[in-house]
């Protein structure tokens, strides 16, 4: 059979390939066997970032001389080669960075053991939502379903972890999940997950011991640029082993013999990955096409809402020191006052002062003075909890805490001071004061502002070089604007 006037019968990118029917069932190597202009030129004159590993087209080549492994092609290959069928996907693959339209076309073969198909594929820079939306009703109502319950969602994380949920059944998995990747910081997070109730897989709790972001990382490697991971088999699982073997350990030792996993790629970056393990695999097609979408879908409302986070930290934050700011303590002091389950809960308020800032700022700048406020924050956080700490403002930090006693808020001020001797010119007046009911909480505030300015004044007494240019910029919690 002339498969050259076969590939050359399109005009979109065409070629034919040869896959090995294997005596037991599987396949062996696949070859691109010819192909028309158009896709040679693909290979030697490639559009934009679409780089091949080999830039000159030779018939007969193991595809692999052009292309990473790539099980998701291999799959496909196999179904319509020696399986007969005819197959159609649309995906985004990371290595090239474009959409690709392809179809696999089953071809007659004179040889037993070699079987063809007719490979056609085109190639877009941005994503065709109509051709994404070409699906069956069933998965069309999958996906329409998973969009209506993560957009109307009051708690985001408890709409994802129902969606999570459904794509276990979907997958008839014994665990799904969705793990998070923080570049800044290199830490992975468990965003979701949903484990069948009779499931030998570790315990929710040993999940992130597990899934570190060193090991999602690597995933990203494995995946080759391929825009989905789907192992099945015995044969497929052999390519894990060689390609990430601490990840096949994790995985042989977890009991886990097979799996789906989809990256979720944000606007700009990965954001982590939709993990199944253990699913059923005869519907395996569906599974894909259904989690394609999806997940798709996915990346775009987890971005939105890690941005809508980082805005809302952004708001919160004071910018120089990483605590919270004083308006976030405001909306906590006002929500205390009027909060019906605050009463009968002690609250203890320390304020502390930064000594002698304004003597440094005069003599050093306002750089070395910043830098001061910066350490100031670093050895509150040695004592203190992130969240209970706000910077009040200028030098002043107060510091809010639920259901202490005097006894520990003594011990925090001598731990406090003790942090001091650790770092250079870092000196606290502290003053602190404990109510039995938090809804009284602004009583505390002015004690404890009462007893830092006491605690101030002994300082300077001992210290009077440190009192030039130190002014008295008080911190007067006005009650009236609350």
């Amino acid at each position: 059979m002339n498969y050259q006037n076969i590939a050359d019968g399109f005009d979109a990118l065409a070629c034919v390939l040869s896959i090995e029917k294997l005596a037991d069932g599987s396949h062996g190597k696949i070859r691109i066997v010819t192909g028309n202009q158009k896709y040679i030129d693909s290979i030697e004159h490639p559009l934009g970032s679409m780089r091949m590993l080999k830039s000159s087209f030779v018939p007969n080549s193991l595809y692999t001389d052009y292309l990473p492994i790539d099980l998701n092609f291999e799959e496909y290959c196999y179904k319509a080669a020696i399986n007969k069928q005819c197959l159609h996907a649309y995906a985004n693959p990371g290595r090239f960075g474009v959409w690709l339209d392809m179809t696999f076309l089953p071809l007659p073969s004179e040889e037993e053991n070699l079987c063809y198909c007719l490979y056609v594929m085109e190639i877009s820079k941005t994503a065709d939502t109509q051709r994404m939306s070409n699906v069956s009703q069933a998965i069309a109502a999958s996906v329409l379903d998973t969009c209506l319950k993560v957009r109307g969602a009051i708690d985001f994380k408890e709409a994802m972890n129902n969606v999570i949920k459904d794509i276990r059944l979907l997958c008839k998995a014994d665990q799904c999940s969705i793990i998070l990747m923080d570049h800044r910081s290199k830490m992975s997070s468990l965003l979701c997950v949903d484990t069948d109730e009779n499931s030998s897989l570790r315990e929710t709790g040993d999940i992130i011991d597990y899934l570190t972001y060193n090991l999602l990382a690597s995933w990203n490697d494995t995946l080759s640029g391929t825009n989905c991971l789907i192992v099945k088999s015995s044969q497929e699982m052999e390519y894990i082993a060689q390609r990430n073997p601490f990840w096949h350990h994790q995985l042989v030792t977890s009991h886990i013999s097979s799996f789906i996993l989809f990256p979720l790629v944000g606007k700009k970056e990965l954001l982590g990955f939709m993990c199944a393990t253990n699913f059923n695999a005869d519907n395996t097609e569906t599974i894909k096409q259904t989690l394609e979408l999806t997940t798709f879908i996915l990346a775009t409302e987890i971005d939105n809402e890690l941005m809508l986070k980082q805005l809302r930290l952004l708001s919160s934050q004071d910018m120089l020191t990483g605590v919270l700011n004083r308006n976030t303590m405001n909306d906590y002091v006002t929500a205390l006052g009027n909060r019906e389950e605050g009463i009968g809960k002690t609250v203890g308020v320390f304020f502390v002062d930064l000594n002698g800032l304004k003597t440094i700022n005069d003599q050093l700048g306002h750089t070395a003075g910043d830098e001061l406020l910066w350490t100031a924050a670093k050895a509150l956080k040695e004592v203190f909890r992130e969240e209970e700490i706000f910077r009040a403002g200028g030098d002043e930090f107060t510091i809010i805490q639920i259901g202490v006693s005097w006894e520990s808020m003594e011990r925090q001020a001598l731990e406090l001071r003790h942090a001091c001797e650790h770092y250079d010119n870092i000196s606290f007046a502290i003053g602190y004061h404990l109510v039995e009911d938090a809804s009284d909480v602004r009583i505390a505030l002015r004690k404890a502002d009462e007893n830092m300015y006491e605690d101030k004044r002994k300082y300077y007494e001992k210290h009077p070089e440190r009192k030039r240019g130190a002014s008295k910029d008080a911190f007067y919690y006005d009650t009236n604007k609350q």
